[in-house]
């Protein structure tokens, strides 16, 4: 069992608000931080039959009997609940009566905030990061270029890591990534998509969800990709939403800081998890990624997803962008503090020569906001200062 760094913010954040609702993908390890943060509470797993058909038959009475210290498994197949769980609110509102978590981030989100504004605190649980996988403890992400001594490095490399992802069943049960993430994109297919997004055509919808695979890390052009799948550009923008909402992909916005009126501003698809992503992109070994087309697409989002889940598992918003000119000047991701602008290149690339640093050379020299230092990410393994930005090793992102 993993030690997940947002258990300590759930269990502060119980102690304020009646409702603590989790939610993230599938097998992200919700329930599994549910049970080992609030291990006397009541359990009920709203996917099992005959609990689902009595919440939805009588939620009144389905309330009545668990009013309160209870924890609420996907409570996205009874979002008739949360209307009755208002009132039983509004009539006591002691911390931690209920605990819930979901898998649909949106439309659930969406209901929350309609029905238990106020009352409810909202956390996102993503797969593993680096820091619960090995135990290694990560820095602020708000000081990711403050040089640090560096920490012990992992026993695997870092294509393994890529090619398995993050999510805890993988490492937990030392799983064949490929198989499991067959049968894990199988089920998301046959079940999330079927009740969220009621897709007919899933044949269609498979082959949309692999070209996006194909341009991630990549700026999003809705129109393309509805002609590359045959459908029109309103469909792709409803799928790009259901993938969202399933905690599928993430869409990274543009900074409009005001450096110049020429700004691209279409947001850049990634996927949450590189090991999905490979497994979508039919990279059968962790071997192949080694002079694979897309290494740097699949390290990329490996990296994101790491800036992510260090905010995102300290209960924070992720102040996270990209910024891209028109001319072809880009940082890949810039972290946004409120005083200025922390740009961070990534690199798969095992060797760091100059030329690498030409991006942060031109943003830092923009002036304020822009920081005037930044970070580089690398498929190597040492951290060091060179040129006036710090290095980072792949196993080292935040």
């Amino acid at each position: 069992m993993f030690r997940r760094v947002l258990a300590e913010k759930v269990s502060s954040l119980a102690k304020q608000f009646p409702v603590v609702f989790i939610t993230g993908p599938r097998q992200s390890g919700k329930t599994t931080l549910a049970k080992t943060t609030f291990g006397r509470y009541e359990y009920v797993n709203l996917e099992d039959p005959d609990s689902r058909d009595f919440a939805r038959r009588d939620p009144v009475g389905f309330l009545k009997r668990y009013s309160r210290d209870v924890i609420l498994d996907e409570v996205q197949n009874v979002p008739d609940l949360l209307s009755v769980m208002q009132l039983r609110v509004d009539e006591d509102s002691s911390p931690g009566r209920f605990i819930l978590t979901g898998s649909q981030q949106l439309p659930l989100t969406r209901s929350i905030s309609q029905t238990l504004a106020g009352r409810t605190a909202v956390c996102v649980l993503l797969p593993l990061s680096m820091e619960e996988l090995t135990g290694i403890q990560a820095g602020d992400p708000w000081n990711v270029a403050s040089p640090e001594t560096p920490s012990s490095k992992p026993s695997f490399s870092l294509e393994w890591l890529l090619h398995q992802g993050l999510y805890p069943r993988v490492h937990d049960k030392a799983l064949i990534a490929y198989d499991w993430l067959a049968s894990y994109y199988t089920t998301y297919i046959e079940r999330d998509v079927r009740d969220f997004a009621r897709i007919g055509d899933l044949e269609t919808f498979q082959r949309f969800v692999r070209l996006c695979a194909g341009r991630s890390g990549s700026l999003l052009n809705l129109s393309s990709l509805a002609a590359d799948c045959g459908i029109s550009h309103t469909t792709a923008r409803s799928w790009i939403s259901t993938l969202q909402a399933t905690f599928v992909v993430h869409l990274l916005p543009p900074h409009y800081a005001n450096f110049s009126k020429r700004l691209i501003k279409s947001p850049k698809l990634y996927f949450y998890d590189s090991g999905l992503l490979c497994y979508l992109l039919r990279i059968r070994g962790h071997d192949d990624l080694v002079d694979h087309a897309m290494r740097g697409p699949v390290f990329e989002t490996y990296v994101l997803s790491e800036i992510l889940k260090a905010f995102m598992h300290r209960g924070e918003n992720p102040p996270v962008y990209f910024w891209h000119e028109r001319t072809g000047r880009e940082v890949d991701i810039i972290i946004d503090d409120g005083k200025k602008l922390l740009p961070i290149e990534v690199k798969s690339g095992r060797t760091i020569t100059s030329e690498l640093f030409k991006g942060l050379d031109y943003f830092t020299a923009l002036g304020p906001p822009a920081a005037s230092s930044g970070v580089l990410v690398y498929g190597g393994e040492e951290m060091y200062q060179r040129e006036g930005f710090l290095v980072r090793p792949w196993y080292k992102c935040v």
